[in-house]
């Protein structure tokens, strides 16, 4: 921290000549090129975060669109076959009175996935915006999506236990849909593309906006 008058400046990183390690955290001399306590690869900035956290992001979605549009369970009951997608699923529930489970089922594989691509891509056009959104919001939804990635396979454990126990000889049997196997790979892709964001990339918007108040 630097100490201007009676008030407090915030110095980054780069402006002190250091660079901090994305792996350890451990912060180094910026012209070090690998960290000496993990050996990952040491970058101010990467570049080329925004191109992949998009092509991850794009890829998610195409994948979250069949998800939702083939059938996620195949029940075979004796001689009749029912197929159910994640909505249509909640649906049945409902009217079968399971209002808790369809809630969660709607929230984990729905709510949750359309929350996240938003999210992501909030954050991928404001940092390259000038004004608006704090920068200390920004963060912190940044640290929501990653913390909430570790749940976003909900619907998909749900489908391998009901698979595995719900297996009866010749009477019923419940095997997952294709959407799963689709639902599967969008969450894999948005975790991928929230993990590719360069959240530092977040305070150098703050120091432009701080500069531009000075200037003014």
């Amino acid at each position: 921290m630097e100490l201007v008058g009676t008030s407090q400046k915030t110095v980054t990183a780069r402006e002190a000549g250091l660079v901090s390690c994305t792996r350890c955290t451990r912060a180094w001399p910026i012209e070090t090129e690998i960290c000496g306590r993990c050996g990952a690869k040491l970058v101010s900035r990467d570049q080329t975060s925004l191109q992949r956290v998009w092509a991850l992001w794009l890829v998610g979605i195409m994948c979250y669109v069949p998800s939702n549009i083939y059938p996620m369970l195949r029940t075979e009951q004796l001689f009749s076959v029912s197929e159910s997608t994640i909505v249509g699923g909640a649906v049945e529930l409902a009217q079968y009175g399971s209002y808790g489970v369809a809630g969660i089922i709607l929230f984990a594989s729905v709510a949750i996935p359309l929350g996240k691509f938003w999210a992501i891509a909030f954050l991928a056009v404001s940092v390259k915006q000038k004004g608006g959104f704090a920068s200390q919001h920004r963060l912190l939804m940044y640290e929501v999506v990653e913390y909430i990635g570790r749940w976003s396979m909900i619907d998909i454990f749900v489908v391998a236990i009901l698979s595995a126990l719900v297996q009866l000889q010749g009477l019923a049997s419940i095997t997952p849909g294709p959407a799963a196997f689709f639902f599967a790979l969008s969450v894999i892709f948005t975790m991928l593309s929230a993990q590719a964001f360069d959240p530092r990339m977040i305070w150098d918007v703050q120091a432009d906006d701080d500069g531009a108040v000075v200037n003014d």
